[in-house]
């Protein structure tokens, strides 16, 4: 007797080429995010493997009794109740290093972008103010700069080795120290923006991380300081934020995330020395195709073979 194909939920959004390998494979069953438990009881029974951008908490992992394994699309796995899937036995999975270059170059773009003002500048051209008057010099530059990483995991080193080409100084605050890693250690992050002008955050957003780039931070980080954070919106107090710029306690900041994306704060939009940009640090069509791959190589390794490629832990 033929053996039934493994069924692979999808809730919500998935990127196409990953819908499309996985097809090939398995019964793919689409819903909406959120309506799993419109599902009969008999199509959540089928279900053995999820492919998902959305969130997946307990209640949701409880309703798939015969689940193995969770493919998240994204690096970040924070929407997934991950603890709770392993005291089930389901196996989470991310895309790490597939993104790991494209964020890096984003973060300092970013970067140039808001020490040398450059979609300022632009729109100083196109307005046609150039005919009048040279663009005013910036105030920040890159040179003398000295760079502090809050999160030195796979991004972080590669956002390191690139603005050490800048020839600018790199210190770190991590959880704990990293092995291999040269670049001096600041056991605290008060402590690393009390040392660098410059702080970038590629932290995930956990309640460990939640807030922690404050008003304290800001003030560490002092007049001439910069600000970029690629990893979570949640990591910074944006109230704080705000009034750090308006006030210039610090100097600038570029942000690629937000605490409750797509809204945008008010106070943040009426900020001229704050660059905002639509969470894009991995958006390109090249990186999010191969992100879309290693979603659906996961689910295809592990009803093949029994491991996953990149399970989270």
């Amino acid at each position: 007797m033929q053996r039934q194909p493994v069924t692979v939920l999808i809730p919500g959004w998935m990127h196409e080429h990953a819908k499309s390998m996985l097809a090939q494979q398995f019964r793919v069953v689409e819903i909406e995010e959120g309506r799993l438990a419109e599902l009969t009881e008999s199509e959540r029974l089928a279900v053995r493997g999820v492919a998902s951008h959305a969130r997946i908490d307990a209640h949701f992992i409880d309703l798939l009794p015969n689940l193995e394994i969770i493919a998240n699309f994204g690096v970040g796995y924070e929407a997934v109740d991950a603890d709770y899937a392993h005291k089930k036995n389901v196996v989470v999975t991310n895309t790490p290093d597939v993104l790991t270059e494209e964020v890096a170059d984003t973060t300092v773009g970013l970067l140039l972008n808001v020490v040398r003002e450059l979609s300022k500048a632009e729109q100083y051209l196109r307005s046609g103010k150039w005919m009048a008057a040279p663009y005013p010099l910036t105030r920040l530059t890159l040179r003398d700069r000295s760079i502090g990483i809050y999160g030195m995991g796979r991004i972080g080193r590669a956002i390191a080795r690139r603005l050490e080409a800048f020839g600018l100084p790199i210190a770190y605050h991590s959880r704990r120290p990293v092995e291999g890693i040269q670049y001096p250690y600041y056991e605290t992050l008060v402590d690393l923006a009390r040392a660098v002008d410059t702080l970038i955050s590629i932290v995930p957003g956990t309640a460990t991380t939640a807030n922690t780039i404050n008003a304290e931070t800001l003030k560490a980080l002092g007049g001439n300081g910069v600000l970029i954070n690629m990893g979570r919106g949640i990591v910074v107090d944006e109230r704080a934020l705000a009034d750090a710029l308006r006030t210039g306690t610090i100097a600038a900041a570029g942000l690629d995330v937000l605490q409750s994306e797509p809204n945008v704060p008010y106070e943040l939009l009426s900020l001229d020395n704050l660059v905002l940009t639509p969470h894009i640090g991995s958006a390109s069509e090249h990186t999010r195709t191969r992100m879309a791959e290693l979603v659906a190589n996961n689910i295809i390794s592990w009803f093949e073979t029994g491991a996953a490629i990149t399970p989270v832990r």
